[in-house]
């Protein structure tokens, strides 16, 4: 596949299935994440991996935060599930400092292009990945029970695995449409 044309047909695959990449796909899609721009070189980023038995402490760590954020019953059940949507979820943390030339938000986008980089490579390798946020990306208990920094910010969890279905192609959209001039 060449770059235009992963470019133009990437797509999320939401129902994924094990086996997770293994250690030479999962070093790829985490090489292609490092070289997206990153201003300064601060390599503002943490990937942290569950699977297997880590995907059972993200689901306990869900779990807890939902529980203390006073959820119901059904919500802290869907929590628990919620990791084993796939064989591996990436939690992709931008981890900021303060810089004179690059702004904490620059290097929260390049944590975030980080992870459109890691899915664009399961993409390219015929792995199955979806970028997810929500709640949880923003929630004080998940962060710490992840030990990050108060100022670290989780800016995406990418599960990551076989494609259950071969999922239709999405139509092609007309980027000119979003576009004016000055």
């Amino acid at each position: 596949m060449d770059a235009i044309e992963l470019l133009l047909t990437r797509q999320s695959t939401p129902r994924l299935i094990a086996p997770a990449p293994d250690a030479s796909q999962l070093k790829i899609i985490l090489d292609a994440a490092i070289r997206v721009p990153d201003h300064g070189a601060l390599a503002p980023w943490e990937f942290i991996i569950a699977t297997d038995q880590g995907l059972n402490t993200l689901a306990d760590i869900f779990v807890e935060a939902a529980k203390a954020s006073g959820a119901d019953e059904d919500f802290v059940n869907k929590a628990k599930g919620m990791p084993m949507r796939a064989p591996m979820v990436i939690t992709v943390v931008a981890k900021t400092q303060q810089h004179p030339k690059v702004p904490v938000l620059e290097q929260q986008i390049a944590a975030g292009c980080a992870t459109m980089a890691m899915q664009q490579a399961a993409f390219a390798l015929g792995i199955g990945a979806v970028w997810r946020t929500g709640d949880f990306a923003f929630d004080a208990n998940v962060n710490a029970a992840l030990g990050l920094e108060p100022h670290d910010q989780i800016v995406g969890f990418l599960y990551v695995g076989t494609p259950a279905v071969v999922a239709p192609p999405k139509p092609q959209k007309d980027g000119s449409q979003y576009v004016r001039y000055l």
